[in-house]
């Protein structure tokens, strides 16, 4: 198969979060397990950092690994899910994965993939461990996909284990309050190994501190790391609560013995647009009218996004807003601001819902717009209508913000 042809395999053969949703979510390791032990255990040929979290834990796998390039280590850096090519996912040095790679793993391992009937994710997970294993990485990044304790990419042991924050999201699959979903996330710690937590909060402090203790894990909270400030090349200013974490992380990396100095921190802060081709965190596409998308998509996150949009400076504001069906819309839908205009569209996957019934959830909450009948058309819409003192922002979905960048 082509690489085309592989990647298109992949989606359809095999559940996918990214398209079908909880159907997709295996709720036992036994799978990946199987993989590993068929590709000869190659997780175990390389140190890890384990990164968990509701928000944040892309940025600061991100931010994690362009420090560690910085600091001259060759690194792997594993995340979910991708905007616009699948290769995203796995990157070294932020370099994709070559496509022809991609091609000789599923050809060698096709006949295994349908015989244990594997998952997209259970798949990715094992090419990336195989890659990594292959290209002798230093160290890899590797964030969850989704929960913790049951996420396909918990069989590995790290140097260090990261929660960013717990929020109210997957609640169908991790538990409909925070310390459920708190236990689900704190399933990445593991024995004697340090944890950083990235923020405290007195529902899911307790899990965690719990959790650590029964390992014997040292626990560290991000919120009281006392050191030098950085900046980033990531604008959003829910940043500043990334930088903390990856800042902690760091000293306690530094204690187990990896080298990476003030210089590799500030550096690698400063670029990781740059280091690892990261993209749609408060991502400013053009000028006049300003055009800003963010993959902010739930509560959590939205609430930094709106407070940061509300301080632009504009004469009018447009919205183009998408979002996916298993979306608690009656928690996101009142973040968002009444005086702007809005373009309501679906995102093209199975999971998006219909655009009439955001548009008709919307204007029970004071949100009022046109539907159209793609991203594309919406965004375009937005884009004709905007005067150049305006100020257009995309979002609501991941996949939203994908079909636009």
């Amino acid at each position: 198969m082509t690489y085309t042809e592989t990647v298109d395999w992949m989606f359809q053969q095999l559940p996918m979060y990214q398209q079908v949703g909880n159907k997709a979510y295996r709720v036992d390791l036994s799978n990946i397990n199987k993989l590993v032990k068929q590709l000869g255990n190659p997780h175990r040929a390389f140190k890890s950092i384990h990164v968990a979290g509701t928000n944040g834990k892309g940025s600061v796998s991100h931010m994690l690994a362009s420090v560690f390039q910085e600091a001259g280590y060759k690194v792997g850096l594993y995340t979910s899910p991708h905007l616009k090519d699948f290769r995203e996912r796995i990157k070294i040095n932020g370099q994709m994965i070559p496509e022809a790679a991609v091609v000789q793993f599923i050809a060698a391992n096709k006949t295994f993939f349908e015989q244990e009937s594997l998952s997209f994710f259970e798949m990715t997970v094992g090419m990336a461990f195989s890659y990594f294993s292959e290209e002798k990485v230093d160290i890899a990044i590797i964030e969850v996909g989704l929960g913790g304790r049951l996420d396909s990419t918990n069989i590995i042991s790290p140097e260090l284990s990261v929660i960013t924050n717990i929020g109210f999201d997957h609640v169908n699959i991790l538990g409909n309050t925070l310390p459920k979903i708190a236990a689900e996330k704190g399933g990445i710690i593991k024995e004697k190994t340090p944890v950083v937590i990235g923020e405290f909060q007195e529902e899911t402090f307790p899990v965690f501190k719990e959790l650590a203790e029964a390992k014997i894990a040292p626990l560290y909270l991000a919120e009281d790391f006392c050191g030098r400030s950085y900046t980033s090349d990531l604008k959003g200013q829910y940043q500043k609560w990334n930088i903390r974490t990856v800042s902690m992380a760091l000293d306690v990396l530094k204690d187990l013995g990896w080298e990476l100095g003030e210089e590799a921190a500030e550096k690698g802060l400063k670029n990781v647009i740059f280091n690892t081709g990261l993209r749609g965190r408060w991502e400013v596409l053009q000028e006049a009218p300003r055009v800003i998308c963010d993959t902010a998509h739930n509560k959590e996150g939205l609430v930094y996004a709106m407070k940061q949009l509300q301080e632009e400076k504009f004469e009018n504001l447009h919205l183009v807003i998408g979002v996916v069906n298993d979306k608690d819309l009656a928690s996101v839908l009142p973040i968002f601001p009444k005086s702007a205009k809005y373009y309501f569209s679906r995102p093209d996957v199975p999971r998006g819902l219909a655009a009439e019934e955001l548009q008709k959830t919307a204007a029970k909450n004071g949100l009022f717009g046109k539907v159209f009948s793609s991203v594309t058309e919406a965004y375009e819409a937005a884009l004709q209508e905007a005067s150049a003192k305006d100020v257009v922002y995309v979002g609501g979905s991941t996949f939203t913000v994908a079909e636009i960048i």
